[in-house]
């Protein structure tokens, strides 16, 4: 996390004019000390990167004394000799004046060094971290048409309550409200990006509005779709269409009044393009990923990622009518992060997905291979954040919060790592969930006020 600090940092605006302010090195303009302003950022900038620069050394050479393995060792060997190449590139760039060309290869082999200590992370932590035999499964087992948590299930509960709350609530519950809010600022962020603070209040209505009106029309056909399926899950069995609240017919006229109104207000109100692209987020979710990946293909998390990344080309087409680069950038880090997100999910549910007949990561390939791979998709969503400050205007808040955050999931999964249990899945997912809000949220800060 120290080297991607520095990665990170570095790709900012922020250091850019920081390294305009001290054109000399090691030392600004022949002193230890800066004498204030923006040299203080590129002076602290060199002295974190000499400490972690030992960090990278006595990690490699306890890595060399530890570990047997080759590929661990080439991993930290990539790393280490890397480094005092990249102090030269930044000191290259630092008295060139950061000329683009530099500073893009000094953020390449910035991100080589992270990449290499994170590839052997993860090859350490499924050496030393073999799956455990358990007495009992992560999910209880039983009956595989009723739930067996103990305690009333959602539908239960609300038949207590009058029939129009019951109803209400089941249709409700069909559009997957838990997925809104995260995708809502998924877009949100994407338009922030793009117009800044010209951003008007309409754009952001309507295009939210559009977007929760397509996200639950893909929730209620998703539903309709795995009506049987979620009858012998227990994560699942008290879903309105497996308990029978709503009818089939009802609930197929309720996702395409929401489909079509979706797209009605995306055209209307927004721009055609990102009624195309929510008419893509909808067939996608709906048909391509629950239909064909989710039950034929234990790459089903990964591709399906697609479906969350959507919102970031929606949200850029609504503020200009186009998509740019930092739109796919975004899109990129939300593709990364689905299966180091999900990927906890399908581990503390293992018994319930295998159940379903599901063929998720864990139960096709093994909950050791699936923890390795929550590593690396991880560190990808960090590189991809690192990127997205590369190509856009964002700032220190984005990059603390990306270090900060990406540091209590990376936290996390060790926990998962050395735990197995589903309450440590369950940490690492919301710790997943805390590190793409949070850094939403950063931003929408440094795009609007910062």
């Amino acid at each position: 996390m120290g080297v991607y600090l520095l990665v990170i940092v570095g790709a900012t605006t922020a250091l850019t004019d920081a390294a305009a302010a001290c054109p000399t090195w090691p030392a600004c303009h022949g002193s230890l000390l800066p004498d204030g302003g923006a040299a203080t950022l590129a002076w602290l900038h060199r002295v974190v990167a000499l400490v972690v620069g030992l960090g990278v050394l006595v990690t490699a050479v306890v890595g060399f004394r530890a570990e047997p393995s080759t590929r661990i060792r080439a991993a930290l060997a990539l790393s280490a000799v890397l480094y005092p190449v990249q102090i030269g590139i930044g000191a290259l760039a630092a008295t060139a004046g950061t000329p683009a060309t530099i500073s893009a290869i000094h953020l390449l082999v910035g991100t080589a060094i992270f990449g290499g200590l994170l590839v052997a992370l993860a090859w350490t932590l499924e050496r030393r971290f073999p799956t455990r035999e358990r007495d009992e499964p992560l999910t209880k087992t039983g009956d595989p048409d009723t739930p067996t948590t103990g305690e009333p299930t959602a539908v239960e509960s609300m038949s207590t309550e009058n029939g129009v709350r019951t109803t209400l609530l089941a249709y409700f519950s069909l559009m997957k409200p838990r997925l809104m809010w995260l995708l809502c600022l998924v877009a949100a962020a994407a338009m922030a990006l793009a117009a800044g603070p010209a951003l008007s209040v309409g754009t952001i209505v309507a295009t939210l509005s559009g977007g929760v009106l397509a996200i639950g029309a893909s929730g209620t056909f998703n539903h309709v779709l795995e009506r049987d399926v979620d009858r012998r899950m227990q994560r699942t069995a008290d879903r309105p269409l497996a308990t029978d609240v709503v009818s089939v017919r009802n609930a197929l006229a309720f996702g395409t009044l929401l489909g079509i109104a979706s797209l009605a207000t995306f055209y209307v109100f927004v721009n055609a393009l990102a009624a195309v692209l929510g008419l893509t987020a909808i067939v996608f979710y709906s048909v391509i990923y629950t239909l064909v990946l989710k039950p034929n293909t234990v790459q089903n998390t990964v591709i399906g990622g697609a479906a969350g990344a959507l919102p970031a080309l929606i949200g850029w087409a609504a503020a200009t009518g186009e998509i740019g680069l930092p739109a796919l950038v975004l899109a990129g880090v939300i593709f990364c992060w689905t299966p180091a997100h999900f990927y906890n999910l399908a581990l503390a549910y293992k018994d319930d997905y295998e159940r379903g007949g599901f063929p998720m990561m864990p139960v096709v390939r093994g909950e050791r291979t699936t923890r390795k791979q929550i590593v690396v998709y991880l560190g990808a969503t960090l590189i991809g954040a690192s990127l997205l400050a590369a190509v856009d205007t964002l700032g220190w808040l984005f990059a603390a919060t990306s270090v900060v955050f990406g540091g209590v999931f990376l936290w996390a999964v060790l926990r998962l790592h050395r735990e197995q249990s589903r309450g440590a899945a369950m940490r690492s997912f919301h710790a997943s969930n805390a590190y793409l809000g949070m850094l939403l949220f950063a931003i929408i800060a440094d795009a609007l006020v910062l």
